[in-house]
């Protein structure tokens, strides 16, 4: 494991070494109950700033993000294996979320007038709930807690982070930029707890959201205790996206960005692409590119920038992958290339295709998460949707075709996925909506969204004079 607990402490190590990097101490269950009331007491005085005020103290934040850089890059590199100029990709987006959602929030929060049936009027206003917490994965140390803290601090909340223990110290530090920015004290608080100090956190009555993203199983269980609280929850709990080369599409550029989508973040990513189906017309020209090209990539030191796949982020998560691939060639896939565990330090696993993918293999049914690539062949543009479509999950997903206008009606139309990247591969953007259905999860973070989850539609209705 990259991350161990004991009875008293987090021990955080590289995965590019297998080394020890720090040791943390866990919060009591006073320090956990001083820093909810200090929380909701932060929220009580925050709630009444404007939201221009709101938007000067994010914009700071943004700004401390780029004074951090590297040393928050580094940080991130060093925790959980990302490539260093990914991780200093990672900071700059960070900031891109501060500064839209400052200059956007007044007018997406910005209170509504409709006329009412008896000839008054209707005002709506949104007013922020209170104190959310927030469960957060490794894989985008930064991003992930910046996704929802920036929309709720907004929106006039206050924050509890819970994050994922193997980046325990990028939470610390996030923690100083934000100090650093002038954020209150006690608006954003970071928590080094058990689970069962977070279950407890979900069943406070102070507490009047959840958020997390994780697994589905993972969303299953903290969906449940929160719904038994009766709570608010937005749940981002990952995929197994298809990309679909369609029979129009220029195979070279699909390739390209079918690597890219594979393999960026060491491939764990949530919206990463996973499953990439081509038509007959195209599958083996597809194949062949992609499989040369997957075997060309450097994987090492992801601190050199010469390196194009770091190593997974925990020891655990690179057996479990390592297992899904057997598992799936027990089920009849066949592996182009990769598919070795490899020896020395580190949690290393090689670029790996695995074709002959078909239901019932982990590489069809489950999400892989690390640099292996499910290929299969679809009859034709209409197949191919019929089979990205067909898994419990529906995240994000890809269409590479030279007819944009109809990959656009196919997108919107039939796709059942909550983000379509068509002859691209992306991840985020401020500006546009990001969440999916299905088994990924439910609601909806960045695009003014996010800011709306966590508040009440306050209806206030005015007879006529």
């Amino acid at each position: 494991m990259t991350t161990t607990t004991t009875s008293n402490n987090i021990e955080t190590t590289d995965p590019a070494t297998g080394d020890t990097l720090s040791l943390y101490p866990l919060f009591t269950d006073d320090q956990v109950e001083e820093t909810i009331q200090k929380s909701h007491e932060a929220f009580k005085k925050w709630k009444f700033k404007s939201v221009e005020e709101r938007g000067k103290v994010i914009s700071a934040i943004g700004e401390e993000f780029q004074n951090y850089k590297t040393e928050l890059a580094e940080l991130m590199t060093a925790e959980m294996g990302k490539l260093l100029k990914q991780s200093k990709q990672e900071v700059d987006l960070c900031s891109a979320i501060c500064s839209f959602s400052a200059q956007n929030a007044p007018d997406a929060l910005k209170s509504e007038e409709r006329e009412i049936s008896d000839g008054g009027r209707g005002i709506i206003t949104y007013s922020p709930l209170g104190v959310i917490y927030g469960i957060q994965p490794w894989n985008y140390p930064a991003y992930q807690v910046i996704r929802y803290t920036i929309a709720n601090l907004m929106a006039g909340n206050s924050v509890l982070l819970k994050h994922a223990q193997n980046v325990t110290g990028t939470a610390k530090l996030l923690k100083m930029i934000f100090d650093t920015a002038g954020v209150p004290e006690g608006l954003f608080s970071v928590l080094v707890i058990t689970h069962d100090q977070s279950d407890s956190i979900i069943q406070h009555d102070l507490v009047r959201g959840v958020t997390l993203t994780g697994s589905p199983d993972a969303g299953k269980k903290i969906g449940e205790k929160a719904g038994g609280e009766l709570k608010k929850m937005v749940l981002e709990l990952g995929s197994n996206d298809a990309y679909m080369i369609f029979d129009d599409a220029d195979i070279d550029l699909a390739v390209e960005k079918c690597i890219q989508g594979r393999i960026y973040n060491n491939g764990e990513t949530c919206i990463a692409a996973k499953r990439f189906i081509a038509t007959e017309a195209v599958y083996d020209e597809f194949r062949e590119k992609f499989v040369k090209g997957m075997k060309a990539l450097k994987s090492g030191d992801p601190t050199d920038s010469e390196t194009d796949l770091g190593p997974m982020a925990r020891k655990d998560l690179r057996e479990k992958l390592h297992e899904q691939v057997q598992k799936s060639v027990q089920n009849g896939a066949e592996i182009l290339c990769g598919g070795e565990m490899p020896e020395g330090d580190g949690y290393y696993y090689p670029a790996t295709v695995l074709a002959q993918v078909s239901d019932g293999q982990p590489a069809y049914d489950d999400e892989l998460f690390g640099p292996v690539a499910s290929l299969m062949k679809a009859k034709d543009n209409e197949d191919a949707m019929r089979i990205a479509n067909d898994s419990r999950f529906g995240l994000g997903g890809g269409i590479f075709s030279k007819d944009v206008d109809k990959a656009v009606e196919m997108a919107s139309k039939y796709f059942d996925t909550g983000m379509v990247f068509i002859n691209s591969f992306g991840l985020a953007e401020p500006n546009m909506p990001f969440g999916g259905v299905k088994n990924s999860g439910y609601g909806r973070e960045h695009g003014g969204f996010g800011m709306k989850e966590f508040v009440n539609a306050k209806s206030i209705m005015i007879g006529e004079d």
